[in-house]
């Protein structure tokens, strides 16, 4: 944005109303010697133009730094380990995290970005989901950059993310189950359109299609991340008349739902039944048997968006719009060798 934006919008504001700059820069300061009427319909032009006014450098570099993390989900294991990493990397540079849930947007966002400014945001990150065009518009005008943490699904608009290796997770997901000799086996989804499911479902595929075992349409079921919707979609699985002998899920919080509609069948894992998550959160070690799971660094992505959005509020450049850190199958005792 060039750096004249700002008065440019104040000039059309000006001339909107009829009055000079130095008006309605008064209006923006607070000041008092601005007629009631005058002052009414220059703040409904700021309004209608989303201008957000901005400190000045000097206030900004003293404030400490503090950033905005917006959660669109209920928080569980997966979110709680994020935001873990996020307060460990704010700590060590020195800045602070609020943690919040998603404001209600009533004008495309200007009134929402104003209030980040007011209080001193530096940054904003979110999970959970994207800001819209119109919000991330208002906040390119104020100059508080964006990072979003495995997107669900990118905006049209260049914005900056953080996630993992999904695709490399869900193909050796499936390879492991591969050889130890399953033939049938189930992706068990979250979000149908969201990006890591997605690449998750199509790392399972790549692998099951290099194995040349063709995948019956009903073995790849779109739920959800959290534990009733893998214990639905995992009921559903089992009950098919040639149900799978391992199934893959979209999350660890999903595999253990899953689990449950195993055992409610009368069904032992991984004896009947073998079964792998994916983000390796605590609960993968608080089940019997521990979950075999893909690991992603959670906390290391939480410091990583932190850092990141730091960096982007202090006008650094970085290397590359998405960062993607690498995921690891973790071997523990929910999946074995399938049986004769």
């Amino acid at each position: 944005m060039p750096s004249n934006a700002g008065r440019s919008t104040l000039a059309t504001i000006a001339a909107s109303a009829g009055v000079s700059v130095a008006t309605v820069s008064k209006v923006l300061n607070g000041r008092t010697d601005v007629a009631p009427a005058t002052r009414s319909l220059v703040q409904s032009l700021l309004q209608e133009h989303g201008y957000v006014a901005r400190r000045s450098r000097r206030a900004r570099a003293a404030a400490p730094a503090t950033v905005e993390v917006e959660v669109a989900s209920d928080l569980c294991a997966y979110s709680a380990q994020i935001i873990q990493g996020m307060i460990e990397a704010g700590a060590e540079s020195g800045a602070a995290v609020v943690v919040t849930s998603p404001a209600v947007m009533a004008d495309g966002g200007a009134s929402w970005v104003r209030g980040l400014v007011d209080a001193g945001r530096r940054a904003l990150i979110t999970f959970g989901s994207e800001p819209a065009p119109a919000q991330l518009a208002a906040l390119s005008r104020a100059r508080l950059p964006v990072v979003v943490i495995d997107p669900m699904n990118l905006p049209d608009t260049p914005v900056t993310s953080v996630g993992s290796t999904n695709f490399a997770g869900g193909l050796s997901a499936t390879r492991h189950l591969l050889d130890l000799g399953h033939r049938r086996i189930a992706y068990l989804g979250g979000i149908a359109g969201a990006a890591s499911n997605q690449a998750r479902m199509h790392g399972y595929r790549a692998a099951m299609e290099a194995a040349g075992i063709p995948v019956p349409a009903e073995y790849v079921r779109a739920s959800g991340f959290c534990y009733p919707d893998g214990e639905t979609g995992g009921a559903a699985l089992l009950d098919l008349p040639l149900p799978p002998t391992a199934i893959f899920a979209v999350s660890d919080e999903s595999a253990l739902g899953a689990i449950q509609a195993a055992r409610a069948r009368g069904l032992r894992v991984p004896e009947d039944l073998s079964v792998v998550g994916f983000d390796d959160t605590e609960i993968a070690v608080m089940t019997s048997p521990q979950l075999t799971t893909v690991r992603q660094p959670l906390r290391e992505m939480g410091g990583v968006a932190l850092r990141t959005a730091l960096r982007l509020a202090a006008g650094e450049k970085i290397e590359s719009r998405h960062i993607e850190l690498a995921t690891e199958l973790i071997v523990r005792g929910s999946s074995r060798a399938a049986g004769p």
